[in-house]
């Protein structure tokens, strides 16, 4: 059982940032899109609310290469998870680039959303120091950087969500897109954020391993081994650097799974991800205590 599902707006009139986009959101239908929501112009978080909760929060930033996001296949199902383990979940519909928004408008939405949850922790029998961010694809790509610099300023705010912090308590990555570089140069996600012949610069910039700190909050992270669009080779570049840095950080790699494989299936290795976050994000909240 769980409450009835509300939308949270995370900005009170036009969003912050360039750009804007005509008509209608979009729901795909068909095919890899089915499902997917796209020409986002309303920004909010979908809330989940657990009959009884734990008192932890999480926000899910589902993929789809930052074109679309992948409710139905990614972000959905977590939250649904999530809030049958008594965890608040927040399903997190962002702007995205490819809709004719600057690229920087799905990381202010994502900064906003933390600290309206947080801000608003005690309406929903939240710990303000037990707000956690989880990410698919594209979406672990935007999680992550909300994560490791959730002080980059996005965009201007000076009402009462301002006045909280937009870094997680923890993190936890499925197949995330890391490495905006060579070789992993093929993805949508680096083609929507830094376009198709970026500097040098821009490619550092906004690959995650580059802010690997030991400032970084607990990170877990999930790859399929024969994952096509985001090898484990992103995950192993993020841990290698969050693990030189002396940062909390935890790795799983399955045989396979291929991409964007949800709760997995029934008989899949991978499809017990949901019991290990669970079983680790007990682990980091026993260390709180």
């Amino acid at each position: 059982m769980a409450l009835d599902l509300k939308e949270i707006a995370l900005w009170p009139g036009r969003p912050p940032g360039k750009g804007a986009i005509s008509g209608p959101e979009v729901v795909g239908t068909k095919g890899a899109g089915s499902g997917a929501v796209s020409n986002v112009s309303l920004p909010r978080m979908r809330v989940y609310r657990p009959i009884k909760p734990n008192g932890r929060a999480v926000l899910i930033c589902g993929g789809g290469g930052y074109f679309r996001i992948q409710l139905e296949k990614e972000s959905t199902p977590a939250a649904r998870w999530l809030q049958s383990r008594g965890y608040t979940a927040f399903e997190l519909i962002y702007r995205l680039p490819n809709d004719g928004w600057d690229a920087a408008a799905p990381f202010a939405d994502a900064q906003r959303a933390m600290k309206i949850i947080r801000s608003r922790a005690d309406e929903f029998g939240i710990r303000p120091d037990a707000i956690g961010i989880l990410g698919q694809s594209a979406g672990g790509h935007l999680a992550g950087f909300t994560a490791l610099q959730p002080n980059r300023k996005f965009y201007d705010g000076a009402d009462r969500y301002e006045a909280v912090s937009a870094r997680p308590d923890f993190a936890a990555l499925l197949f995330p897109v890391v490495s905006l570089r060579k070789p992993f140069d093929s993805t949508r996600t680096r083609k929507e954020i830094i376009g198709e012949k970026p500097t040098r610069s821009a490619e550092e910039a906004w690959s995650l391993d580059t802010y690997a700190s030991k400032d970084a909050p607990p990170i877990i992270l999930f790859s399929s081994a024969d994952d096509p669009t985001t090898p484990p080779g992103h995950n192993l570049a993020l841990f290698q650097a969050l693990k030189q840095a002396g940062a909390s950080v935890e790795l799983h790699i399955f045989a396979d799974g291929g991409h964007g494989w949800g709760l997995g299936k029934p008989g899949q290795t991978l499809s017990q991800w949901p019991e290990l976050l669970a079983t680790w994000l007990d682990t980091q909240m026993t260390k709180k205590k």
